[in-house]
């Protein structure tokens, strides 16, 4: 009989490495390979909700993200100070809403800009289409 044994892995580094995750050079490789899911929009309820969920996951070595909609007026996205010293700095709060509410089929078109805590930038623009969920 062929026995087949799996080494068992134990990530203990695990909270070590999360703690590194908080700085620009961390962090920007990271946003910059996943820019396509920096943002999602949901048509739920009557209602368009924005969300900068991965964003939020991410935003240790952020210093600000800004958008726009439609090419409007930028906005500042209020985010969540990093939790730095614990083992998942970047873990969003059970009562934090990481989306915008805004009226029903408004967004047509999103233009978001990360700014790194070293003060360099990234942006993207988004098309409806291209951000909405089923």
């Amino acid at each position: 009989m062929l026995r087949i044994v799996l080494p068992f892995v134990f990530l203990a580094a695990t909270p070590v490495f999360a703690q590194q995750m908080t700085t620009a050079a961390e962090v920007r490789p990271i946003l910059q390979a996943t820019r396509g899911n920096w943002i999602a929009l949901r048509d739920y309820d009557g209602q368009d909700l924005l969300y900068f969920t991965h964003l939020e996951s991410w935003r240790c070595g952020l210093d600000r993200v800004v958008y726009a909609i439609n090419g409007g007026p930028l906005t500042d996205w209020a985010m969540e100070p990093c939790r730095e010293g614990t083992a998942q700095p970047n873990a969003i709060g059970a009562d934090r809403l990481p989306y915008a509410v805004l009226p029903a089929g408004s967004v047509q078109r999103v233009d978001v800009m990360v700014v790194y805590d070293d003060g360099t930038a990234d942006s993207a623009t988004y098309e409806r289409a291209a951000v909405l969920m089923p």
